[in-house]
């Protein structure tokens, strides 16, 4: 009688813990990477989020004869103040719509005398300063 012999398939635990490492290893230097990547677009974001912003606004003073008294303004037309008879049905922006910053907080809004306005986000971490993504950014310090 012959006895035969299974062929043994699979990995031995030596091999999937090398695999394992290798990937740990991989994901060590990829991984961020990836976020400093994402922070950058979120930057970009802000960005271009500002200026469209700071166009609505310009807008706004072409139309009403003045800036705005809060961005809330640009979506919906102010019910105190100076009246804007010019004021467009759906207001200055697109969706009429404000948007909020990348990271979900809203934009802040200052009137500086009567010819001057900045827009400004807090950053990543919503507290005003801060360095690299928890910069403040403003719309008159854009590149």
């Amino acid at each position: 009688m012959r006895t035969r012999r299974r062929s043994q398939s699979g990995f031995t635990i030596l091999e999937v813990m090398v695999v394992l490492t290798l990937l740990a290893l991989a994901a060590a230097f990829v991984g961020p990477q990836v976020f400093q990547q994402l922070e950058e677009g979120n930057i970009k974001s802000a960005h271009i989020q500002m200026r469209a912003l700071s166009g609505a606004v310009r807008e706004y003073k072409r139309k009403c004869y003045a800036y705005p008294p809060s961005l809330e303004a640009l979506a919906e037309k102010p019910s105190q103040g100076k009246e804007c008879k010019r004021y467009p049905e759906g207001g200055f922006l697109a969706d009429g719509k404000l948007p909020n910053d990348p990271w979900d907080n809203p934009y802040l809004y200052e009137l500086e005398g009567r010819n001057k306005f900045v827009i400004f986000s807090l950053g990543a971490d919503g507290i005003e300063g801060g360095e690299g993504s928890d910069a403040d950014i403003r719309s008159d310090e854009l590149p």
